[in-house]
C-alpha cells in the first residue's frame, strides 16, 4: 500500500481545540454519523459497516471516538472503545483520514489526541488488528509504540477461512503496552507539549482495520 512519512512540530490537540491547520479534534455526535458513513465509504479498502453502526459509534462510544473537521468537512475518524473485560486497554477499530488531510500525520495525532481524553485514564495499552499485508497500518501503530516508547506484539487472532468469509485475510492481534504517559504527555493535563515530534505514515487510499 502506497504511504507518506511525514513530520509535524505541533502536539496533538485536546478536546474542541484546532491544530496550527485549522482542524478540530473533537469527540462525534449523532450528527455526525452520516458523514462518518460517508467518509469511510471513501477511503477504501476500509470495511465499511451500516449506517447505524456508525451512529451508535457516535452516540453509545462518543468518548472513545474522534471527529476531525476543517469547518464543515469531517477529514479524520477514529472509532475506538474499551473492552469491558480488560478496562487497562484501549482497543482502536477504524482509522479513516480524507484526502484532502492526508499526508499532515493526522492518524497519529488522532491516537495521541484520544489518549488525552478523561475517558482514556488508566489506560496501559493499545490494541488492534492488522492483516500482515497492511504496511501503513503497520507503520502507523509501530510509530505508536516509538512514541509511548511501549513493547508492540503481535499474533493470528481472526483467522483466514475459519473466522472471515473468503477473501478476507487473517487478522493479527497487535498489541502495544503496557506504557506509562511518554515524555511529551504532561501527566497533569493529558496533554502532548506542543514541541512533541511524530512521524506518521498516512496510507493514500486510508487506513484498513477490522
Amino acid at each position: 500500500m502506497e504511504m507518506q512519512s511525514n513530520q509535524t512540530s505541533s502536539g496533538a490537540p485536546g478536546v474542541g481545540e484546532r491544530s496550527g491547520g485549522g482542524l478540530e479534534f473533537s469527540p462525534p455526535t449523532a450528527d455526525d454519523g452520516l458523514a462518518v458513513h460517508r467518509l469511510i465509504a471513501a477511503c477504501p479498502p476500509l470495511d465499511q459497516n451500516s449506517a447505524y453502526c456508525n451512529l451508535l459509534q457516535c452516540t453509545h462510544f462518543a468518548d472513545t471516538c474522534v471527529t476531525v473537521k476543517r469547518g464543515d468537512e469531517l477529514v479524520g475518524w477514529i472509532s475506538a472503545y474499551r473492552p469491558p473485560q480488560e478496562p487497562d486497554v484501549l482497543f482502536v477499530w477504524q482509522v479513516a483520514v480524507g484526502e484532502s488531510a492526508r499526508g499532515l500525520g493526522l492518524a497519529g495525532q488522532m491516537i495521541d489526541h484520544l489518549l488525552q481524553r478523561p475517558a482514556c485514564t488508566g489506560v496501559t495499552k493499545i490494541k488492534t488488528t492488522i492483516t500482515p499485508d497492511n504496511g501503513a497500518s503497520w507503520g502507523l501503530f509501530k510509530g505508536v509504540a516509538r512514541r509511548l516508547s511501549g513493547p508492540l506484539s503481535d499474533a493470528p487472532w481472526f483467522l483466514k477461512g475459519a473466522h472471515f468469509p473468503e477473501g478476507h485475510e487473517t487478522e493479527h492481534l497487535v498489541v502495544i503496552g503496557p506504557f506509562e504517559p511518554p515524555s511529551g504527555l504532561s501527566t497533569e493535563t493529558g496533554g502532548l507539549a506542543a514541541d512533541t515530534q511524530f512521524t506518521d505514515p498516512t496510507p493514500r487510499k486510508g487506513i484498513q482495520y477490522v
